[in-house]
């Protein structure tokens, strides 16, 4: 089934924020029912499609693909404070900093203190990408398992049926 006007519009305004009800909304459906409207559209084979084509047509044109989010994991885990310290340990200028780190920290501090008849000092403070969730999720792409929380419920002969639990009972000795 061909999609409306009005539905290719609801995909299109779908892929901004990832929200159906607003998408809804702009793609000018009433918004009394935008919320019932956009499920509804959710929910539709064709729609689906349509926003999956979108999707891949979006990370085509900006060169978004699972290699490259591997790529940025390995970079990410890669990454060595020396690549940023010169010699003696100072921090060395940003503009000498590999891509890796001017891409990916999560933050960088620089406070200048003063105190009175005093020399100025400089705290700077680095702010790291998570790298447990990096190692965690370079796990999750080679299939490591070592993330795996998930718990087995099948029995013996390989069955969701629970297995009656067998009790050996010992004789008593009686007691003189």
């Amino acid at each position: 089934m061909a999609l409306t006007d009005k539905q290719d519009m609801f995909c299109r305004e779908y892929l901004i924020d990832l929200n159906a009800t607003q998408a809804a909304i702009r793609a000018g459906y009433s918004a009394k029912t935008a919320n019932r409207t956009a499920s509804e559209n959710l929910s539709k084979p064709d729609i689906q499609s349509r926003i999956a084509e979108l999707k891949a047509q979006r990370n085509d044109l900006v060169g978004i693909n699972a290699t490259y989010v591997l790529n940025r994991l390995v970079e990410i885990d890669q990454m060595d404070v020396l690549d940023i310290l010169t010699s003696t340990g100072e921090l060395k200028p940003v503009s000498q900093w590999p891509k890796v780190w001017r891409t990916t920290l999560s933050g960088l501090d620089v406070v200048e203190m003063t105190a009175e008849g005093n020399s100025a000092a400089l705290l700077k403070k680095i702010k790291w990408p998570d790298k447990v969730k990096n190692l965690e999720l370079l796990g999750k792409h080679i299939d490591v398992n070592a993330f795996k929380e998930t718990v087995d419920h099948k029995s013996s002969d390989g069955t969701m049926t629970p297995q009656p639990t067998i009790i050996q009972l010992l004789p008593v000795e009686p007691k003189s």
